[in-house]
């Protein structure tokens, strides 16, 4: 075989290859993922292959899909930049000692859904769920405790939004704190929520924004509403609110 007709086969070799190798279809997300406490963060993520973190768990489900905790165990903190929900019916915990527990940073026209959490902070971690830029979260039966920073921190840039519905919000150096950055006007509704036994204040708003309370406890702070620079909190049925503040407007039942 001569050195021109060698070269040649081989040329034509490494494109075939090149062309196989460009067929082949990059890994696939799923619109549903598992999670477990005995799982590998190599698996797929499926129920008979579950992964170990959300993290890496959301690397592998794609936009508005679901991942779910199938025992109990710690799945560590996880940031989210895309629609989708983390939901658990068992005790799925987030610790996060120096960072924060959550972080969701959104489009907006995405959703997050946060169904069923333990987010510990252990006095080290800075902010239990950190809510930047846009788009709307729920937080939906959820204890989030032991943050140094605030509970849930609604910092959007672009009119951010969250909803915290049957949860616990205990022992954080603040509660809920809505501070739109750049005076974006970011909002909250909490609903069936107690908010215990934080620091500094138990709810604060500040700009442009609405805070919404429905049938929640305010207690264990000398401040249980802090509205500055024109914000609206709304007050809509039996709520329970020890310390100063109060809603600049009251809502009866309809």
């Amino acid at each position: 075989m001569t050195k021109a007709v060698f070269n040649g086969i081989v040329s034509v070799t490494i494109m075939a290859l090149g062309l196989a190798l460009a067929s082949v279809p990059a890994e696939a997300q799923a619109t549903r993922t598992w999670v477990s406490r005995d799982g590998d963060d190599a698996n797929p993520c499926s129920t008979t292959a579950p992964c170990h973190t959300f993290a890496a768990a959301i690397s592998r489900t794609a936009a508005f899909g679901e991942i779910n905790v199938m025992n109990a165990g710690a799945y560590g903190s996880v940031t989210i930049t895309k629609s989708i929900t983390i939901r658990s019916e068992v005790e799925a915990g987030v610790l996060a000692a120096g960072n924060d527990g959550i972080t969701v940073n959104l489009g907006a026209n995405d959703r997050v859904v946060l169904d069923g959490l333990d987010i510990e902070g252990s006095g080290q971690g800075r902010n239990g769920i950190n809510i930047t830029n846009s788009g709307t979260v729920d937080i939906i039966r959820c204890a989030i405790r032991g943050f140094t920073q605030n509970g849930v921190n609604v910092a959007g840039n672009a009119g951010a939004r969250a909803y915290v519905y049957d949860s616990v919000i205990l022992n954080n150096g603040g509660g809920l704190n809505i501070q739109g950055t750049g005076g974006a006007a970011n909002s909250a509704i909490v609903e069936k929520t107690l908010l215990d036994n934080n620091k500094s204040f138990t709810t604060q708003i500040d700009g442009a924004g609405t805070l919404t309370l429905i049938g929640s406890t305010l207690t264990g702070s000398s401040s249980a509403i802090v509205a500055a620079k024109g914000a609206t909190v709304v007050s809509y049925g039996n709520n329970v609110l020890q310390g100063s503040g109060t809603p600049t407007q009251t809502l009866q039942p309809q």
